[in-house]
């Protein structure tokens, strides 16, 4: 029985949309445009632990659409889990949070994404698939540069580290 209580346990608690704005600053004339919209996306992922064993995590896409030099819209969700996380070993749980869980609520953002851009009038946008593990590496690599750009350890007024 006591070894159950260390069986590695990885649970969806809920999945939740966190936050959904939309911005449609040049219409009703954007819908006149004839011509087709640029897109721009933008990915962050987030983690936070709420209680032992317990985190949130979170997907945040930022859609801009523009015409010309004219933002036809923008749309930012934020989609989260709640996730129960335990018994898995510390040098797993980083990646959990940030591969794992991204890739179980990804889908909701995408499907709230889509519905808000459509809903407001426009051409439907459809986010392709996000490899997270890619997006994982990418962020691990940029914080190793930061930190050995920092290694200086004096750090400038304005927050940036000194030069040598």
């Amino acid at each position: 029985m006591a070894d159950e209580n260390l069986q590695p346990l990885f649970q969806i608690q809920r999945v939740y949309l966190k936050d959904l704005s939309l911005e449609q600053p040049n219409s009703p004339a954007i819908f006149l445009e004839q011509e087709q919209p640029t897109i721009e996306v933008a990915v962050d992922v987030g983690a936070q632990p709420l209680a032992e064993g317990i985190f949130e995590s979170t997907v945040t896409i930022t859609v801009t659409a523009k015409i010309a030099d004219k933002i036809a819209f923008l749309v930012e969700g934020k989609q989260a889990g709640i996730f129960e996380i335990r018994n898995i070993p510390d040098e797993q749980l980083d990646p959990l949070l940030g591969i794992g869980c991204p890739n179980v609520i990804y889908p909701y953002l995408r499907a709230n994404i889509a519905d808000a851009i459509t809903r407001a009038g426009f051409p439907p946008v459809h986010l392709s698939e996000i490899n997270f593990e890619v997006f994982y590496q990418q962020r691990l690599e940029a914080l190793a540069q930061q930190q050995a750009d920092n290694s200086s350890g004096i750090v400038m007024a304005d927050g940036s580290a000194a030069r040598h």
